[in-house]
């Protein structure tokens, strides 16, 4: 029955390589919006000065929103990789935070990515108010809202539950003020 058992556990702590296909898949999603990028640049580029201030900075918030975005998915690919899969062997140029984020930490850098991403739209959005519904334009907000307030529970819990580790170790506030 041991044998059984050990055999379940390898096959189950073996399927987290199929993570990979995920993570590669995101590469390659990244790689086409990186061509989708440079497209937007280019057109940027070739209208820059024809444009007004609304239209040139509504552009820079769209090229801010999608370094965002594909900083979002490296960050994605290379902390879960790194916590569901395998550890990074050293590499030239390793990233510093590489090994450091935790899934609690992962999710709060989402939600906080989530919400600068929302409100560049939201800047957008309202600096082209005059093509909105005032009902739109509460819609849009509350739902930015919702993404505020849900990346601030999350940073929440999180900073509860290590107040809760801290506390299982011995160490409370008072125990890390001196570290």
């Amino acid at each position: 029955m041991k044998r059984l058992e050990s055999l379940i556990e390898s096959i189950i702590l073996a399927s987290r390589w199929l993570l990979v296909v995920f993570y590669l898949g995101l590469g390659v999603a990244l790689a086409i919006y990186a061509v989708t990028f440079g497209k937007k640049l280019f057109e940027f580029a070739e209208s820059a000065l024809v444009l007004n201030d609304t239209d040139t900075i509504l552009r820079m918030l769209g090229l801010i929103d999608a370094a965002l975005v594909a900083s979002l998915v490296v960050m994605v690919i290379i902390s879960g990789y790194e916590n569901f899969v395998s550890r990074f062997d050293e590499h030239d140029g390793e990233v510093h935070w590489l090994g450091t984020i935790d899934v609690g930490s992962l999710k709060i850098k989402v939600a906080s990515t989530i919400v600068a991403i929302s409100s560049i739209h939201l800047l957008q959005i309202f600096l082209n108010h005059a093509t909105f519904t005032p009902q739109q334009l509460m819609w849009v907000t509350i739902m930015h809202l919702a993404f505020v307030v849900s990346a601030l529970l999350l940073a929440y819990i999180d900073r509860l539950m290590d107040l809760a580790k801290g506390e299982k170790g011995g160490k409370g506030e008072a125990g890390r003020a001196g570290d």
